[in-house]
């Protein structure tokens, strides 16, 4: 029987803690007043729309298959703290749940995005339809699209839920996609300049010149640069990010154009220390890391590598793997393509990009357990991977009758490195540290030892046909599908029995897999009846490739030692899935009212299986079956006078394991329980309002609890998070033709207000890996706190 504590400690496991007591979290959830959320009356896109002062996001049902799109606005982006992760504004979505541990959610380790039940490695994501592979922590293949484009030069995100949409170019994409659009370069010469500042020394700095026409064709450009400062809200270290990014833009004709896009990203950031159940539990939510910047800090993790450990630390099963010296994340790289968009005809369109990427990461931690030579205990292991990767995509689309045909190819070339390093760290002599404390965002010297080494080779084709026909003009029949040929080879295998212990084996090496499917189909129906109804029905099947990632790190087949690798090659096969979706939406001018309805069969389920200690655990990555997904969502929005909108969403998802785990023997009861990571229920409300030049929303989220283990034995509660944001267009762009002080055509105050309410609440889970049961979750460290009470003010001028 599992007990659920909603108050502090976060975590009961009846047969693991029991007698353990806490105190009352001053932020217990709570429902305090009802928060509500926005969403304007929505038109049928054709294109992503980026305009519309006030406008939150807008849920829409496009004239063509997939039907049901969540569009994301420019404004909708605009309206968040300043820097902030554009995915924050996919909250307020039904069946979507984003979670971030650091203010801006900039965080490539502490960010998470969850839809319908689906984890952020299997959702597509693009950017002006260059892929971004998927989005994991030391990405292989891509890169997070925090670091690909400025949330301020985003001009939406076109959502594809569940069944996704076969044109996308991904290959992981079983539970949707994340269409980024980048704004273009403006008409007239201007520039743009917003400053940010907030909670925990947060300084955002953001500046775009647009050159304007060139010339009669229209050649134009811009130039922005990108700056995030901050400071962890507990423990110690900064966290710091940059970007340069260029866009170019020669228009062809009237209807066509070629263009441009760079960008330079740069990453230094100290994350926060992973917390275990058992660690929540008995030392309270402020157990970080032991780095301060400061001699005190590096002698304490020297200290506790003797055994010698902070207050409380000696009621932990594990104080040494508790905390350590620090958990530094350093990463950079530059990424572009070419792309024409030809209209060839009026009926004929073609599209082709070609893009080029590379990337280089130093992501570690400060090591008990491998001493330096130098006889400091402590050194600093550091995995360093790295890739190259190019491709091209080409698209057409014809229209011809009633029919809109679509066809296109995807290939690309990835060339990833995975390697581990150990460097060496100060000695402590007569208490004094030699030399200084360590500097470990990005400067390390030389190593010492490599602890293992991987080389990646990979190259996938994808292909796809479609046909929308519409026999009468209210109802579109669509189908198409995909197909996929990915082949993946692994070699130059190397790991340290000096780390891992002579009895470790061999890490997997000169091995291969290939995923195949000729045929995976997708047929749609939008049908609209009567004035002001739409219903939709989806139906899809997906597959994915396999995972690629360093050694124990994720899902990959590869990432395990040789033995492992050998046990599971005969069941390892490619995820895949069937979706299917119905939906229906009521529109006028007065209120929205819609319910969507999914199932998924989820087959294949590559599972990394994870115990032991945090720093060498034992993981194994098995076939763990299927995983069936029943769920829904329902939204109502009003908008009764005119700039007040006010919407309320409810969303269920029942997603379970359909067989029980069998690792060594044991049965782990893992049958008809909920996935891990992912609430069952979620409540979404939202008030938004505009009076004049004032632009006010308050939001608030219900996430529902989510189990931590496999087993459903140990569960992270529920908690209520509430949100409020309040702009001040001083002058509107769109005023009239004058300028403040003849200069500035454009000026916006903001302030906003993170976690009003100051709860405490588990955000990222499972970035470890996540145990089978209790016995080995209860004080397994993969758990990172999200940010208490925050807040932000910016100031935005147009020129």
């Amino acid at each position: 029987m599992t007990t659920i504590l909603s108050s502090y400690p976060l975590f009961h496991n009846a047969a693991l803690a029991a007698g353990t007591h806490g105190h009352q979290a001053s932020g217990s959830p709570k429902a305090a007043s009802k928060p509500l959320v926005t969403a304007r009356k929505h038109k049928t896109p054709t294109s992503m729309e980026a305009s519309g002062e006030g406008e939150a996001i807008k849920v829409s049902i496009r004239r063509r298959a997939p039907a049901g799109h969540i569009l994301v606005s420019r404004a909708a982006i605009a309206r968040l703290s300043p820097g902030m992760n554009p995915m924050a504004a996919l909250n307020q979505s039904p069946g979507i749940n984003f979670q971030s541990a650091d203010a801006l959610g900039a965080s490539t380790w502490g960010t998470q995005i969850y839809m319908h039940g689906f984890a952020q490695k299997d959702v597509g994501v693009t950017l002006d339809d260059m892929p971004l592979g998927e989005m994991t922590y030391r990405n292989y293949n891509g890169v997070n699209p925090t670091l690909a484009v400025a949330p301020e030069n985003v001009a939406g995100i076109d959502v594809s839920q569940s069944a996704g949409a076969e044109e996308v170019a991904a290959s992981n994409n079983l539970g949707g996609s994340l269409a980024y659009r980048s704004i273009d370069p403006a008409h007239k010469l201007g520039a743009s300049l917003q400053q940010g500042f907030g909670s925990y020394s947060m300084y955002h700095t953001y500046g775009r010149i647009d050159s304007g026409d060139l010339n009669p064709t229209g050649t134009r450009f811009y130039v922005s640069y990108l700056r995030n400062d901050q400071q962890k809200w507990k423990g110690a270290g900064e966290q710091f990010s940059q970007q340069a990014t260029a866009k170019l833009i020669q228009p062809i004709a009237q209807k066509s154009a070629l263009s441009a896009y760079f960008n330079y990203y740069d990453m230094h950031s100290y994350e926060y220390q992973d917390l275990s159940p058992e660690v929540i539990q008995k030392l309270g939510y402020k157990v970080d890391n032991y780095y301060n910047g400061k001699a005190s800090g590096y002698l304490a993790a020297v200290n506790a590598s003797k055994g010698i450990y902070p207050k409380g630390f000696d009621k932990l099963s594990d104080p040494l793997d508790a905390s350590y010296y620090d958990g530094p994340t350093n990463e950079h790289g530059f990424m572009g393509y070419l792309k024409s968009d030809l209209t060839l005809t009026d009926r004929l369109k073609w599209v082709t990009t070609a893009y080029g990427h590379a990337d280089i990461q130093k992501t570690g931690w400060n090591s008990p357990y491998f001493p330096s030579p130098n006889g400091s205990p402590l050194s600093e292991i550091v995995k360093e991977p790295s890739f190259r990767r190019f491709g091209i995509l080409s698209k057409m689309s014809y229209d011809i009758a009633r029919n809109h045909i679509g066809l296109g190819v995807w290939y690309e070339n990835n060339s990833y490195q995975s390697s581990m390093w150990a460097y060496e760290q100060p000695n402590v002599v007569n208490g004094q540290v030699v030399g200084g404390i360590p500097n470990n965002l990005g400067h390390y010297g030389k190593p010492f030892a490599e602890i293992f080494n991987q080389n990646y080779n990979s190259n996938t084709f994808t292909a796809f046909v479609n046909d929308t026909y519409r026999p009468i003009q209210n109802l579109a029949l669509h189908f198409g599908f995909k197909s996929i040929l990915s082949t993946q080879r692994v070699g130059d295998g190397y790991m340290s029995s000096a780390y891992y212990g002579a009895s470790s084996g061999s890490i997997t090496s000169g091995e291969s897999l290939t995923t195949a499917k000729a045929f995976l189909p997708h047929i749609g129906v939008d049908y609209r009846f009567l004035k002001n109804h739409d219903i939709f029905i989806d139906i899809s099947e997906n597959a994915r490739t396999y995972m690629e990632s360093g050694f124990k790190l994720s899902a990959s087949p590869f990432a395990v030692t040789q033995a492992a690798y050998n046990m599971s090659r005969n069941s390892i096969r490619p995820e895949k899935d069937w979706t299917y979706a119905i939906g229906y939406r009521y529109s006028d001018h007065l209120m929205d009212a819609s319910i969507y309805a999914y199932r998924t069969n989820y087959f294949n389920r590559l599972q990394q299986i994870t115990s032991g200690s945090l720093l060498n655990p034992v993981s194994a990555v098995q076939n763990v079956g299927g995983i069936t997904m029943n769920g829904v969502d329902a939204q109502f929005v009003i908008r009764p006078i005119r700039n007040l909108s006010i919407s309320n969403s409810i969303s269920y998802n029942h997603a379970v394991y359909d067989q029980n785990i069998i690792q060594q023997g044991v049965a782990y009861h893992t049958k008809n329980q909920q996935v891990v990571n992912y609430p069952r229920f979620m409540y979404k409300a939202n008030l938004a309002y505009d009076w004049r030049s004032l632009s006010f929303y308050i939001e608030g989220n219900y996430i529902g609890h989510r189990n931590y283990d496999y087993s459903g034995q140990i569960h992270a509660p529920g908690y209520w998070l509430t949100n409020l944001g309040l702009q001040w267009h001083v002058k509107k762009p769109s005023d009239d033709g004058t300028r403040l002080g003849g200069v500035v055509k454009g000026l916006t105050v903001a302030f906003n207000l993170n976690n009003v309410t100051n709860q405490y609440y588990v955000a990222t889970m499972g970035e470890n890996g996540n145990p089978l049961d209790s016995a080995s979750g209860y004080s397994f460290q993969s758990m990172i706190l999200g940010m208490p009470r925050t807040a932000f003010g910016s100031i935005k001028a147009d020129f």
